[in-house]
């Protein structure tokens, strides 16, 4: 009889049937009393042993044989690799991390863990490797994130980094919006598939039980060029906006609330800064052009009298303004963010119990989830002596152009010479954008270090392959922001071939470095020490000692309702309790935003019409998170899979648009952008409004046919376009892009994604 046991992944908790000699993993499933769990999870057992399962360590022939350099056949399909024994491996990663510190110092170094590799708290990608760049004199390093990286520098201008801190951690909770709102406007929608991710993961997925309660009580408008983007519980009443266009509906609605005497004017006299210098741009003072109704409705598609009618609903209750985080990623992302700040504070009701601001609903699983956060344990990762750092989403731009001086947030960044990266835990085939730029990108390195389960799109691009043991094959802890349980995760697999923990690769390759990662400890030591640090935290839950908290599998985690939301010290009282702004109060006209002169951000929201479209790219395309995977995880699993049209990643179609261009559900689509080509799969919707079409991100990355496509298996962010956000947050650009949809008429090529590459003989 198998072996049922728990485990854990960002997507939540589940049970794997494991053979009795723990070497075979025979089926994945939820918890019975999880009905809202992630589909992702049917994932997990098929890719275990799947063929593109990385066994042994690898290292590309081309790089053993010439040594380190720039190679413009990196991330070749046809590259050849050859597996050696981990001793010759660390040598070779040991002697080559020597070798760049000693040539060209440690900033030459970039420590590139970006991702989501591991839900555990001890066996953190990012942790490990920063804290083993860090003994080793340090690395250049990244900040912000994919997901909201334009807020996370434009908010603390406004709210402050204290304000930033609460509303991320104690936004109007789902308790509170079913108990205080009246009405919940969403700009960008409330996807369900993102309510089931958290970092880290929960015990156990909550998020339609949330949409119930709310709908019974509350309207909720979404406004979306999807009608589906929302949870279906919820009722939504949908209104359709063009992408990239919502900053223009926001600033339309602060004009209604100006002309008909609806804002708060008291509010804003004591909460804010800059009221006067909005209301005087949306009725169009310095430029001639009021921002109306009428004029919002030319840009976005949205009728006038929707938008007058929502300002006043808006003024007429209790009102939520949400924005979710695929707003910010794009050309300008930062205006919407800012104008739906601006429209709240307008309404007056930032700080109150389901009112004001939130940005976070429909984009993180525990957002809003109402509990006071707990502290939870973590692994040191000490600190780096170096201080160059860039923007995550700038990758390829540290690759091509060191020395170049980039913008950022008012100040210049100027680009090291990178010549090593080490990845751990992330796909940038993923994240990033315009993949062939990426790939001219990896091509100037000397080297580079990948860590990864299988063969994935990165490790194909690297020199040097290790085989990390993934989650079901080492032991763990893990809990997410608000969880009921932090859960132990004790290894349910034996290790696929030669795979080991990454902590064992830091530790053996420090020892032949002469420097410290380890602390003396094995891994199961350290797991026990972070968890009896966090224990004997005055701040920590009660909890039992390591061996009784092991044995039961996990242990509660206290669940505790915050009283007070975002603000609502602030607004009770400003002066005692000012924010870390300048002026202590929300910015709606900041003086610092409009002392650093970009030509792209002014002091306050506004609206910036898109760059002239070229006519070859009739269709906006939007590039959101897939429903049966985790970014690209596992890709190859049957639940990503079964999601699959014609073997390849779905396109999404209007009818109107299917039909103009000759396809039907089925068919192979030829799409195109000016940064490359795709294929994909036909699927046609009235979901969409016309002249809008739709793809999910995380296709494993194929450029095996590029007399065909760049890509064949449908990886949207070969048409992405690698450019920031703007000159102060420089953010990723890759929520939506302008492509051409034609049919492919000819046999499509196969898709190679998930073979491994071919193996030379050691």
């Amino acid at each position: 009889m198998p072996t049922v046991r728990e485990s854990s992944a960002h997507w939540g908790t589940f049970q794997v049937e494991v053979s009795d000699d723990r070497r075979t993993l025979r089926a994945s499933r939820p918890h019975a009393d999880d009905p809202d769990a992630s589909p992702a999870i049917g994932n997990v057992a098929s890719a275990q042993h799947h063929r593109s399962r990385l066994t042994r360590p690898a290292v590309r022939r081309r790089w053993l044989e010439r040594g380190p350099g720039p190679d413009a056949r990196r991330g070749d399909p046809d590259d050849e690799y050859v597996e050696l024994d981990w001793n010759r491996v660390l040598d070779l990663v040991a002697g080559e991390l020597t070798r760049v510190r000693r040539e060209h110092g440690n900033q030459a170094i970039y420590g590139g863990s970006y991702g989501w590799g591991s839900a555990g708290r001890f066996h953190h990608a990012q942790s490990q490797l920063h804290r083993f760049l860090n003994a080793f004199g340090g690395y250049t390093f990244s900040v912000n994130d994919y997901s909201r990286g334009a807020s996370l520098v434009l908010l603390p201008h406004l709210i402050g980094h204290d304000g930033m801190a609460e509303l991320r951690a104690r936004p109007a909770s789902w308790a509170q919006i079913a108990e205080s709102t009246d009405l919940f406007l969403t700009f960008g929608g409330l996807r369900r598939s993102n309510g089931w991710v958290v970092p880290g993961g929960h015990d156990r997925h909550t998020g339609s039980d949330h949409a119930r309660r709310v709908a019974a009580s509350t309207r909720i408008v979404s406004l979306s060029a999807q009608r589906d983007d929302v949870l279906t519980e919820l009722g939504a009443e949908w209104v359709g906006v063009q992408p990239g266009t919502d900053a223009a509906v926001i600033l339309a609605m602060i004009h209604t609330l100006v002309v008909e005497h609806l804002a708060d004017d008291a509010f804003l006299a004591t909460h804010t800064v800059g009221a006067d210098r909005v209301r005087a741009y949306v009725l169009g003072t310095p430029d001639g052009e009021p921002r109306t109704p009428e004029w919002a409705a030319r840009v976005s598609g949205v009728p006038a009298a929707t938008i007058r009618d929502l300002a006043r609903r808006a003024a007429a209750g209790r009102t939520l303004v949400n924005v979710t985080y695929s707003l910010q990623r794009h050309a300008d992302g930062e205006q919407a963010v800012f104008a739906a700040l601006t429209l709240a504070a307008f309404l007056g009701q930032i700080g109150l119990p389901g009112g004001g601001f939130s940005h976070g609903y429909g984009s993180m699983g525990d957002y809003g989830n109402g509990f006071e956060p707990v502290r939870l344990p973590t692994f040191a990762q000490g600190r780096n002596p170096v201080a160059d750092f860039i923007p995550c989403a700038r990758i390829s731009d540290l690759l091509l152009h060191p020395g170049a001086r980039l913008p950022y947030d008012g100040g210049v960044l100027t680009l090291p010479d990178i010549r090593l990266a080490y990845w751990a835990g992330g796909n940038p085939f993923h994240h990033h954008q315009d993949l062939r730029r990426l790939r001219r990108a990896f091509a100037r390195l000397d080297t580079l270090v990948v860590h990864e389960f299988h063969w994935t799109p990165t490790a194909r691009h690297a020199d040097i392959v290790l085989p990390a043991a993934n989650t079901l094959e080492r032991e763990d802890i893990a809990a997410g922001p608000g969880d009921a349980r932090l859960r132990a995760m004790p290894r349910v697999v034996a290790p696929a071939g030669q795979a080991r923990e990454e902590f064992w690769v830091y530790a053996r390759l420090a020892e032949r470095l002469g420097i410290d990662f380890a602390g003396g400890l094995g891994s199961r030591e350290w797991l026990e020490r972070i968890y009896e640090e966090w224990r004997e935290r005055p701040d920590s839950p009660e909890a039992p000692p390591f061996a009784e908290f092991w044995a039961a599998g996990g242990t509660p985690l206290p669940q505790v309702p915050y009283a007070d939301g975002a603000f609502a010290r602030f607004r009770a009282d400003p002066v005692g309790h000012p924010l870390a702004t300048p002026s202590g109060r929300i910015e709606l006209f900041s003086q610092t935003l409009d002392a650093f002169a970009l030509p792209d951000v002014a002091g306050h929201a506004v609206w910036r019409p898109p760059a002239p479209r070229d006519a070859r790219f009739d269709l906006e395309l939007l590039c959101t998170q897939p429903s049966h995977r985790l970014h690209s995880q596992l890709d190859m699993g049957v639940a990503s899979q079964s999601t699959k049209v014609a073997g390849r990643e779905p396109i999404r179609l209007h009818p109107d648009d299917a039909a103009a261009r000759g396809l039907v559900a089925g068919s192979v689509a030829l799409v195109r952008s000016a940064q490359g080509s795709i294929l994909a799969g036909v699927v046609v919707t009235d979901a969409l409004l016309p002249g809008v079409a739709q793809m999910h991100t995380g296709a494993w990355f194929d450029p095996s046919a590029p007399e065909v496509a760049d890509c064949v298996n449908g990886n949207v962010n070969v048409l992405t376009r690698d450019v920031g956000t703007s000159t102060l947050t420089q953010a990723s650009n890759g929520a939506r892009v302008r492509v051409r949809v034609e049919r492919y008429d000819g046999e499509p090529p196969p898709v190679r994604a998930y073979e491994p590459p071919r193996f030379a003989k050691s």
